[in-house]
C-alpha cells in the first residue's frame, strides 16, 4: 500500500522564503545598491516556487504566474508588470546564450509588489511558526556534532517543540514576550529509537535519550532495503518462477507494517520488520491491478534480507492491461472551460503563516506526521477577537482490512503514525486538484539525513461560492426579497499513501462554522482470485471478504477511520462537555395535545464518561459555562463527527472485541473522546504505534479519568467510512467524502452574517 516516502520533517513557508539555486554575477550589470547584481536562471527561480512560465509571441514578453499573481517581463528591461502594475526591478532581465536570467531578488520583488497581493513576508514572527530551513540546518549540525550521534543514525522527525500554550495566547492578544525556539528530533539507530531537543539559541543538545520498547517510523531507506532484499532472495525468486515470473525487476514491492499478534504470526517482537506484498509491472502504468497473490515476504531491515517467505499457493496474476489514467480511451469528452477568477484580488491575506479572512484569524503550518495544523483560531465578533480553537489537526487514522488470508490479515495501516502523512504530501495542480483562483503554499522538507528542500504547492487556500447564506421573500410587504451569498474559505491538503490519495479540506464560514471534510481517491487495494464472473463456481468463496469488481479482481472490504485532535477553547480555555437530548413527554399543560417536545440537558463530568458513539439525535456541545450570550445561555460549539458523506458511515470498528487490533487502537471504535489538556498527548494511537502491543494513545490518556468539567479540554473526534467496493470505483476511485462539522451554538447574540453585502 505504501509506495513512497519523501522525507522526515515538513515546515510551512511562504513562497518567498525559499532556498535559491547557486547564483553568479554578471559583471556588466549594475546593482541598484552598488556592486554587481547576482543572477539566476529565470526558469529555475520560478519553478522553485511552483510558478509557471509562458512566452507571449504577440508582445515578445514572458509571463510568470504563481498563485493569484501574473508578472509580465521583457528581456533587457528593468521593469515588470505585476497584475498590470509597473514595478521597478533591481536590475534588468537579461538573456545570454538562449537563457533568460533575473537577479536573485526577482521573486521577492515581483510577488511583494502588488498592493492587493494576498501573500506577503511576515513582519513579525509567530511563536508557532515551523522551523525554517536555516533552523533545521542548525539543529542537524548541532546534533551531528554531539557525542551521542552516530553516522548510521537516520532522522524521522525534526520540528518545533511546542511553546507554552498560555504564553502563545497572550502573544496573539498583544503580549509579545520572547520565545525560546527549541527543535525536537527523533532518530533511528538501527532498531533503537532516540528522542532529543536542541536549543537553537545556545546551539546545544539539551536532551538525547533512547525510548525503550518501541519501533520507529518507516523511512525512505526501508523502501530501498525491501526492494533490494526481495530481488536478492532465492526463495522469493523461486516463488515468482512458480507464477511464471522470471524477471524480478518487474516486481514492485510494497513495504507494509506487520502489526502485532503476540507471536501468533511467528515474528519476533524485537526485530525491525516489514512485510512485502508485491505487484507485477506489465507496462500499463497500473501495477496495482496485477497483484501477486498468496505470496508474502518478511524483511529484516537491520539484516537487510528476507527472513521468511509465505506461499499459500499459486493464483494467476491478472495480466489484462488496466490503466487508470484514461490512456486507453481514444475519444475524450469535450469540455468547455470553467473559469473561477478574482479580478479585484482575493478577500483574504496571508502574512507568513498567519491568515486573515472575513472575521477569521488563524495560524497555519504543516506537520510531518499529521499534515496541516490550524492554530490560534479567533473570530471577530463586532470588533471583539474571541477564541475558538487553539489547535486543530488530524490526530491519526487507520485503514483496517477484514480478510484473514496470508496477504491481508495484518493490514491495518496507521498511515500518519507509521509512515508520516505530512511527508507524503502531494503537489497540488490548479484546475484539477484545486480551482484556478487558489493560492498555493510551499513546504520545506528534510530527508533522513536532515537536508532541507522544498515541495512546491503543498497546501492550497481558496474562496468558493457555497450557496445562499440566508434568504427570505416577504409576501406581505410587497414580495420584498432578502438574499445573501455564502462564501467559504477552503484550506486543502492531499497526502498520497501508496495506492490511496486522501484530500483534507478545512472549510471556514463567516457564520462561525468549521467543516472538516475528508475525501478518499486513488486506487483500491485489490486481490487476485480465480473467478472471472459471479457465475463461476469459485465466486462465492472468492467474494467472501469483498466484491468482484473486474475479471479475477476483488476489492476487499475495509474501513477508513480518521481522528481529529481539536483543542477547542470556546471563548476561553475553561470548557465543559454538555449534552442536549430532545425527547417526547406527556402533555400535562392542558389543551388537546397528547405529547410535547422537550430537551434534557446533561453535564459530562469525566474523561471516561465522555467516550461514546455518535448519536445524531443528541446535541453534543463544548460549552464555556463562565460566558453567556446576551440572553444568558452559555456560549458553546456543537461537535458533529458525522455530517453526511458519500460512503457508508463507519459506526465503529468492524472487529470482535478480542481482536488484537483492539489492544492497540481504541480511537477507531468511538466517535467522541474528551481529555483534559496535556501538551504531551498528541496522537490518538500514541507516539510510536508501529508494532505496539497496547494502546498508548487515547486509552492510556483516559485511564486516570480526569475531570473535564470547567477545565482546559481537548476534543478527539472520530469519523470515517466502511468501504465496500463497487465496479464504478475501478480502476480508479472517484473521490468519496465524509463530512464533519463544528458549529457555534449560542456563541453569538444573533445571526452573525447580517453584515454581508447585497449584490
Amino acid at each position: 500500500m505504501k509506495k513512497r516516502k519523501l522525507a522526515s520533517t515538513i515546515a510551512l513557508v511562504t513562497m518567498f522564503s525559499l532556498v535559491m539555486p547557486s547564483i553568479a554575477p554578471f559583471s556588466n550589470t549594475a546593482n541598484a545598491h552598488g556592486g554587481e547584481a547576482e543572477y539566476v536562471p529565470l526558469r529555475t527561480a520560478v519553478e522553485n516556487v511552483g510558478g509557471t512560465l509562458e512566452w507571449d509571441q504577440t508582445t515578445n514578453t514572458i509571463l510568470v504566474k504563481k498563485g493569484g499573481t501574473t508578472v509580465r517581463i521583457t528581456p533587457n528591461s528593468a521593469e515588470a508588470l505585476v497584475n498590470s502594475k509597473t514595478v521597478q526591478l533591481e536590475a534588468p532581465v537579461v538573456s545570454k546564450e538562449g537563457v533568460t536570467y533575473v537577479t536573485h531578488h526577482f521573486i521577492n520583488e515581483v510577488f511583494q509588489a502588488d498592493l492587493n497581493q494576498t501573500v506577503s513576508v511576515e513582519k513579525a514572527d509567530h511563536p508557532l511558526n515551523p522551523l525554517t530551513a536555516d533552523e533545521i540546518k542548525t539543529a542537524v549540525k548541532v546534533i551531528k556534532a554531539s557525542e551521542q550521534f552516530k553516522e548510521n543514525m537516520r532522522f524521522t522527525q525534526i520540528s518545533l517543540k511546542d511553546p507554552d500554550k498560555d504564553q502563545v495566547w497572550k502573544w496573539v492578544y498583544g503580549e509579545k514576550s520572547p520565545f525560546n525556539r527549541v527543535a525536537k528530533f527523533v532518530v533511528l539507530d538501527g532498531k533503537k529509537v532516540l528522542e532529543g531537543e536542541v536549543d537553537l539559541a545556545t546551539k546545544k543538545v539539551t536532551s538525547f535519550e533512547e525510548i525503550e520498547g518501541v519501533h520507529g517510523m518507516v523511512i525512505l531507506d526501508d523502501f530501498v532495503t525491501v526492494q533490494k532484499a526481495i530481488e536478492e532472495s532465492s526463495e522469493f525468486k523461486d516463488a515468482l518462477k512458480k507464477r511464471g515470473i522470471d524477471d524480478e525487476k518487474k516486481v514492485v514491492a510494497t513495504p507494509l507494517t506487520v502489526g502485532y499478534f503476540n507471536g501468533a504470526d511467528g515474528l519476533k517482537q524485537d526485530l525491525r520488520l516489514l512485510k512485502v506484498v508485491s505487484y507485477l509491472d506489465v507496462g500499463d502504468g497500473n501495477y496495482w491491478a496485477h497483484p501477486i497473490e498468496n505470496l508474502v515476504a518478511t524483511v529484516d531491515l537491520e539484516a537487510k534480507k528476507v527472513i521468511k517467505v509465505e506461499d499459500e499457493g499459486v493464483i494467476p496474476v491478472p495480466l489484462t492491461p488496466t490503466p487508470y489514467d484514461g490512456r486507453d480511451k481514444k475519444q475524450k469528452r469535450e469540455m468547455k472551460p470553467l473559469t473561477t477568477s478574482e479580478p479585484e484580488g482575493q478577500n483574504y491575506t496571508i502574512s507568513g503563516n498567519k491568515i486573515q479572512w472575513q472575521n477569521w484569524d488563524f495560524h497555519l503550518r504543516l506537520d510531518s506526521r499529521v499534515g496541516p495544523v490550524l492554530s490560534t483560531m479567533t473570530i471577530n465578533d463586532q470588533g471583539k477577537k474571541r477564541k475558538v480553537m487553539y489547535e486543530g489537526s488530524l490526530g491519526g487514522m487507520i485503514v483496517p482490512y477484514g480478510d484473514p488470508d496470508v496477504g491481508w490479515y495484518f493490514k491495518a495501516y496507521l498511515d500518519s503514525g507509521d509512515y508520516g502523512m505530512g511527508v507524503l504530501t502531494s503537489q497540488l495542480q490548479k484546475g484539477t486538484d484545486v480551482p484556478n483562483n487558489a493560492v498555493l503554499l510551499d513546504a520545506t522538507i528534510t530527508d533522513n539525513d536532515g537536508n532541507p528542500y522544498t515541495i512546491p504547492n503543498a497546501i492550497a487556500i481558496f474562496e468558493q461560492y457555497a450557496g445562499p447564506e440566508l434568504k427570505h421573500q416577504e409576501m406581505v410587504l410587497g414580495n420584498q426579497n432578502v438574499s445573501r451569498e455564502r462564501r467559504e474559505l477552503v484550506i486543502r491538503w492531499v497526502s498520497t499513501v501508496g495506492n490511496y490519495d486522501y484530500i483534507f479540506d478545512w472549510i471556514l464560514s463567516p457564520n462561525g462554522t468549521i467543516k472538516i471534510n475528508v475525501g478518499a481517491t486513488g486506487i483500491e487495494a485489490v486481490k487476485a482470485v480465480q473467478s472471472s464472473t459471479m457465475h463461476d463456481p469459485t465466486a462465492k468463496e472468492d467474494t467472501k471478504y469483498g466484491t468482484l469488481i473486474d475479471h479475477h479482481i476483488v476489492g476487499t472490504t475495509h474501513q477508513h477511520i480518521y481522528n481529529f485532535r481539536l483543542d477547542l477553547d470556546v471563548d476561553g480555555e475553561q470548557n465543559t462537555l454538555t449534552e442536549v437530548n430532545p425527547k417526547v413527554e406527556e402533555n400535562k399543560a392542558g389543551g388537546p395535545r397528547k405529547s410535547v417536545m422537550v430537551t434534557e440537558q446533561k453535564v459530562v463530568k469525566t474523561e471516561q464518561e465522555a467516550i461514546q458513539n455518535f448519536d445524531p439525535s443528541t446535541i453534543r456541545l463544548l460549552s464555556n459555562t463562565n460566558k453567556e450570550n446576551k440572553v444568558g445561555n452559555p456560549v458553546s460549539y456543537q461537535i458533529i463527527p458525522y455530517a453526511g458523506g458519500t460512503h457508508p458511515i463507519a459506526k465503529g470498528a468492524l472487529f470482535s472485541k478480542d481482536e488484537w487490533l483492539y489492544n492497540r487502537v481504541n480511537f477507531m471504535d468511538k466517535q467522541l473522546w474528551v481529555t483534559k489538556y496535556d501538551p504531551n498527548e498528541r496522537f490518538p494511537e500514541g507516539d510510536y504505534p508501529n508494532r505496539n502491543q497496547a494502546d498508548t494513545g487515547l486509552k492510556q490518556y483516559t485511564t486516570n479519568n480526569d475531570t473535564i468539567e470547567n477545565v482546559d479540554n481537548v476534543v478527539w473526534m472520530t469519523t470515517g467510512t466502511t468501504h465496500v467496493a463497487r465496479a464504478e470505483e475501478w480502476p480508479i476511485l472517484p473521490t468519496e467524502w465524509v463530512y464533519t462539522m463544528l458549529k457555534p451554538w449560542n456563541f453569538f447574540d444573533q445571526t452573525p452574517t447580517l453584515d454581508l453585502p447585497e449584490k
